[in-house]
């Protein structure tokens, strides 16, 4: 008995039964609650970095540090104590310093709080420092110590990108920015409350000074004497600023200064509201855009700004820019 070719009788039905279970299926899954994989930032993880391929081999980083290399910089190691063979802590090599200086300055970094940030999470600073952390208390201290001698090298530095042809100084941009400070917006005091705290840190110094070894370690009384003689330095720094502010002319009962960073002053913010800032001015060459200059101020608006600009400009590449583009105000 032969069969026809086709569904067999019953088949057909049982089908689309099993079609339908299928499709009620699909659509349940579907109109579940998706599942996505989860992102959780508070973990703590091990990972492997490759430092020498954080920046690329044409990175501006690494022409800094090779440049650098060549300079002399016994000068700069002059004042390192700590010598092979004998105790002590071992320094950060100048090159090295000169180098993240050099580099900020180039980015229009001019502070060293930011650099230490920097140093972080940002790949070039990273790649400088070998992935470690240079606190800003070091780099401060190298910069202030070495003004002249680093104001040279970036006088230098862009007299070199000059002289390549990197900066034609036909359109020079200058632009303010405003850098917070690390001043509380309550450390401002009068000039009576900042003199009355100049005394009482020369007689707390005095006391610290005046301990044996025998009442404390002597780790923790360097440690003390340092922090009471740099609160008195901010202090004698303040009475100073007092003085800048009576030229002013400014008010007798509205002068203020930070017992915390006395060059700060409180400034309006681009997003609103007033806090303790600097005002940085950055002149960058519009064609390569290289910083050719940079200034801070304490003026709160970048009105009457332009010309010392231009001035800095001139000191560092004895050039005058043919064009400057600055704000409206």
């Amino acid at each position: 008995m032969g069969i026809e070719q086709g569904t067999l009788p019953g088949c057909e039905s049982a089908v689309e039964s099993q079609s339908e279970g299928q499709a009620k299926q699909r659509s349940e899954v579907i109109e579940g609650k998706p599942r996505y994989e989860v992102i959780d930032r508070e973990q703590l993880c091990w990972r492997q970095i490759d430092i020498e391929r954080l920046i690329g081999a044409d990175h501006r980083a690494r022409a800094v540090w090779e440049f650098i290399g060549r300079l002399d910089l016994s000068a700069y190691r002059e004042e390192v104590r700590a010598v092979e063979g004998k105790a002590g802590r071992p320094g950060w090599e100048p090159r090295l310093l000169v180098s993240l200086w050099v580099y900020a300055y180039s980015k229009g970094v001019g502070s060293a709080r930011a650099i230490e940030e920097l140093c972080q999470w940002e790949p070039a600073y990273q790649w400088l420092t070998g992935s470690r952390v240079i606190n800003a208390h070091t780099l401060s201290d190298f910069r202030v110590k070495h003004d002249k001698a680093l104001q040279g090298l970036f006088v230098e530095v862009l007299g070199l990108l000059s002289a390549d042809g990197l900066i034609t100084l036909e359109r020079v941009m200058q632009d303010g920015t405003k850098i917070r400070a690390k001043a509380a917006a309550d450390s401002f005091r009068r000039q009576e409350r900042v003199e009355k705290a100049l005394n009482e840190a020369k007689e707390q110094l005095a006391a610290l000074q005046a301990q044996s070894e025998e009442d404390t370690s002597r780790r923790m009384a360097k440690a003390r004497q340092r922090a009471a003689r740099e609160r008195q330095e901010r202090l004698e720094q303040a009475l100073k600023e007092f003085e800048q502010l009576a030229k002013d002319d400014k008010d007798k009962e509205h002068r203020r200064v930070s017992m915390i960073d006395p060059e700060a002053r409180v400034m309006k913010q681009p997003g609103g509201g007033y806090a303790p800032s600097y005002n940085v001015q950055i002149d960058t060459d519009a064609k390569h855009g290289v910083v050719v200059a940079v200034g801070v101020v304490q003026a709160g608006n970048d009105f009457e700004q332009l010309e010392p600009g231009i001035d800095r400009v001139q000191h560092n590449l004895k050039e005058t820019p043919k064009e400057g583009v600055t704000d409206g105000g």
